[in-house]
């Protein structure tokens, strides 16, 4: 209903727009750019002029849809940006050059996205800077490729029989999904905790703050979501739903 960003700006620099990839190749455009396109470009456009891509990974680690989730779900300590050449493939083409990037311990995927998006936009505007001869020339990419699968809504749900420390990532990538008394609860925040005191409670079972894991550690809750709420902090949460002790979330 609104125009975009890149749409106004565009816009109010007399630059013609299209919602049509077809148009491009008599738009008169000598490069394309593109960003989180999602898209694979048909091959008639890609003859017709170079396009570049701003991937969010180190490729080819993480081709494909949702590269930084799947990075912090799996563990990674670091990932970065890559421009490359687009080819039909997914994420196949040629690399310009790649920057790294620590992933930060309780980094959200909102957040390291922020951070890459910067770093990615720094990159593209170097080596654009004198086109095309501060481009360069592509290299192909090395080593094993990896899949980054669109999220879907299994990959937010919260197997309290796995891990505390892969539950944790994936309230990262949230909002995460369990539920409580038969009804829905977003966990926004969470981070892995020491055991409390006492024996060893049935997986899933809510002590204090904190989660039982069925394999193995604890999940405090730090800020949660009912059906209809806004978000907040845990304690408040509490406070209202008043859990019974060996209350438990749900599968």
């Amino acid at each position: 209903m609104s125009a975009s960003p890149v749409k106004a700006a565009a816009l109010a620099h007399g630059l013609p727009v299209t919602d049509r990839v077809a148009d491009v190749p008599e738009s008169g455009a000598e490069l394309g750019v593109v960003v989180a396109y999602g898209r694979l470009i048909k091959p008639p456009v890609l003859v017709a002029i170079p396009f570049l891509n701003i991937h969010f990974s180190l490729l080819p680690r993480w081709r494909g849809a949702a590269p930084v989730e799947r990075a912090i779900l799996a563990g990674d300590s670091t990932t970065g940006v890559c421009l490359m050449l687009l080819e039909e493939g997914l994420d196949t083409g040629p690399v310009f050059g790649c920057e790294e990037l620590a992933i930060g311990p309780e980094e959200s995927a909102a957040e390291l996205a922020d951070r890459l998006a910067v770093l990615g936009s720094s990159l593209l505007v170097t080596r654009l800077s004198d086109w095309p001869e501060s481009l360069g020339k592509p290299v192909a990419q090395v080593g094993e490729a990896t899949y980054a699968a669109k999220i879907d809504p299994a990959d937010r749900h919260l197997d309290w029989s796995r891990p505390a420390g892969e539950l944790e990532r994936v309230v990262r990538i949230g909002p995460a999904t369990t539920s409580w008394r038969g009804r829905r609860l977003l966990v926004h925040r969470a981070r892995v905790a020491p055991a409390p005191p006492g024996p060893a409670p049935e997986t899933g079972t809510l002590a204090g703050s904190v989660v039982a894991s069925g394999g193995g550690g604890w999940l405090e809750l730090v800020e949660v979501q009912s059906e209809g709420r806004s978000p907040q902090p845990f304690e408040a949460w509490a406070r209202g739903a008043r859990p019974k002790p060996g209350e438990r979330f749900g599968p």
